[in-house]
């Protein structure tokens, strides 16, 4: 794998001038493949060796490129030393050992290909609590609250492939002035046996009414207030109704999380915090960290000058609690109950100043762990309809992805007979919509594009599963002939050396994605892997060639299509067997 040629090359560097081994390791990288010409397989810039104090900052960096580069002989490993532009060294290993280790892993069973590579060694591993999707109950699904969900989970999935012990919590926005607004609104416009047929459509027709009636009515606010301040002091009558909302909701999402795939450990809402805002408040006051602003508020001074110019509102005049007072509720109790080492947070980049807020106020009540928790924010999608308009509903847009699946499935020429064509449509409209959102930074608006996302070649969703279902294929076909035992010299063409080359990148760009928690290098990967193995496809055909030949390529094919099917699985991509 590739840390067995980093380590080889990093001893060779550590030798010629004299430092550890682990200096060089995280500055060698995997080197891109080049369509037009044959690519070295590390390189190494001088620059960080200067930036380390490995080498002088001062001189020619060119020059000392070229001095170190005379210096490191090639050996049983390293075939070619050369040196680029702007003090890059590249190293080309040893063609035959390089497919003899590469494929090495992909003959035993259960391959953790790229997973346990010495790179994440420096990576702290422990608990990680990651809160997302966390929709407001009483409403259907929205198809905003569907860039959260697919976000959490694919860092939840990359953490645990890590090796980190990963608490998926949703956290439903299960409390607030909202709610004293439905409340006051269902005892107006409400229908118990409306709700019991189709409860989620049936609270939202309400929740328009009561929002319609209150634009041209002061009393519908003074009754919603009201509600609340019952919520708040646990009425019983008041708390019969919420509870019946809140578990109409929950049954609802978790069918809509079933047919996405993404699994929740905890179901948790800002109305388990409620008492302990109440107990929170009375905390930042004893402690006198809370003031009362000029309009009757509570708030936590935020500035380092503590002159009020920069404040957090935790209280509003009439005494009840606010989203953030539970969100600092909320974070204490996990620290005390879950003993987390990291927690993150996945939200819209609306709410970065909350976030900010949230851990600042924690920083300033004596709670260091707050320099572990982290916000990972991203923008909006523009221009999601369906068919029927405008969309509203993440029902509407899974459907929707589904049936013009199925569509260009019956129309297209290489589909296969399957035994269920819509659970597959269903999979891949899936794969559609996660890598159409991941390409870009998270935190760039995109515009929602039907015919683009579902295209079956380009970098899209239904390309990848289309090249796994490939691959699985021609596996299944191939069964008699295994590919247990391999001949190194029979994959020394300019196709297959290609495709090694490339996933000796796989564990640098798992460790790019733990730093900054973007999926775009993973999707930038697969899409990459898979128009590589496209074109050996092509080329190095398995059917009708020699025994050892068809042994070779079928050994390459199937470790292509493991790391291809692993890297899926983080992003939330449930690979099809055919298609």
């Amino acid at each position: 794998m590739a840390c067995f040629f980093r380590r080889s090359i990093a001893a060779k560097l550590a030798r010629t001038l004299h430092q550890p081994e682990d200096v060089f390791i995280s500055a060698l990288h995997a080197a891109p493949v080049s369509k037009k010409r044959e690519s070295p397989d590390f390189r190494l810039p001088v620059s960080i060796l200067r930036a380390k104090g490995v080498l002088p900052s001062d001189g020619d960096a060119q020059l000392q490129a070229e001095a170190l580069a005379n210096q490191l002989n090639q050996d049983n490993v390293v075939d070619e030393v050369s040196v680029g532009h702007g003090g890059m060294i590249a190293f080309k290993v040893h063609r035959k050992l390089l497919v003899e280790k590469m494929l090495e892993p992909f003959g035993e069973e259960d391959a953790a290909f790229g997973f346990n590579s010495e790179l994440f060694n420096t990576l702290k591993k422990g608990k990680t609590l990651v809160e997302f999707s966390s929709p407001n109950i009483s409403k259907k699904f929205h198809a905003g609250h569907l860039r959260s969900t697919i976000i959490g989970n694919f860092i939840a999935n990359l953490k645990e492939s890590l090796g980190n012990h990963v608490i998926r919590m949703n956290y439903l926005g299960d409390w607030g002035m909202q709610f004293g607004l439905l409340g006051a609104g269902f005892d107006q416009f409400g229908s118990q046996e409306k709700l019991n047929v189709n409860p989620l459509q049936h609270l939202f027709d309400v929740y328009v009414q009561v929002n319609q009636e209150a634009e041209h009515n002061q009393e519908v606010h003074l009754a919603a207030r009201e509600f609340f301040r019952k919520l708040e002091q646990r009425d019983s009558q008041a708390m019969s109704l919420w509870q019946q909302f809140r578990d109409i909701t929950v049954k609802e999402y978790q069918k809509v999380y079933q047919r996405l795939g993404v699994p929740f450990d905890i179901y948790s809402g800002e109305s388990f915090h409620q008492e302990q805002a109440q107990e929170l408040v009375q905390l930042l006051r004893t402690r006198g960290l809370l003031k009362t602003s000029q309009r009757g508020t509570g708030v936590v001074d935020l500035s380092k000058e503590g002159d009020m110019s920069s404040c957090a509102t935790v209280l509003r005049s009439d005494g009840t609690s606010l989203y953030i007072t539970r969100d600092i509720a909320a974070a204490i109790d996990r620290k005390e109950k879950y003993h987390f080492d990291e927690m993150i947070y996945v939200t819209d980049k609306s709410q970065q100043n909350h976030f900010q807020q949230l851990f600042r106020i924690l920083g300033i009540m004596g709670h260091p762990w707050a320099e572990s928790c982290r916000h990972v924010s991203f923008g909006l999608v523009q221009g999601m309809s369906t068919r029927r308009g405008e969309v509203v509903f993440l029902e509407d847009v899974l459907d929707e992805a589904r049936a013009r699946m199925l569509h260009n499935m019956r129309q297209a020429k290489t589909t296969k007979e399957m035994d269920d064509p819509g659970d597959t449509a269903e999979k891949v409209g899936m794969s559609a919509l996660i890598v159409q959102d991941f390409k870009g930074p998270l935190e760039s608006d995109y515009k929602f594009d039907w015919d683009r996302m579902l295209q079956a070649q380009g970098d899209t969703g239904v390309f990848l599963q289309y090249t796994h279902a490939r691959l699985r294929s021609l596996m299944r076909t191939n069964s008699a002939i295994g590919a247990k035992e391999m001949d190194p010299s029979l994959l020394l063409e300019q196709r297959s050396i290609a495709i090694l080359q490339h996933l000796l990148r796989f564990d640098e760009v798992l460790y790019q994605s733990n730093r900054d928690l973007q999926p775009r290098h993973l999707v930038n990967f697969l899409t990459k892997l898979s128009h590589l193995v496209a074109s050996a496809l092509r080329e190095l055909p398995v059917k009708g060639s020699p025994h050892n030949v068809a042994q070779a390529r079928l050994r390459l094919f199937s470790g292509a299509c493991s790391v291809l099917a692993s890297g899926m699985r983080i992003l939330g991509i449930k690979p099809v067997e055919k298609m």
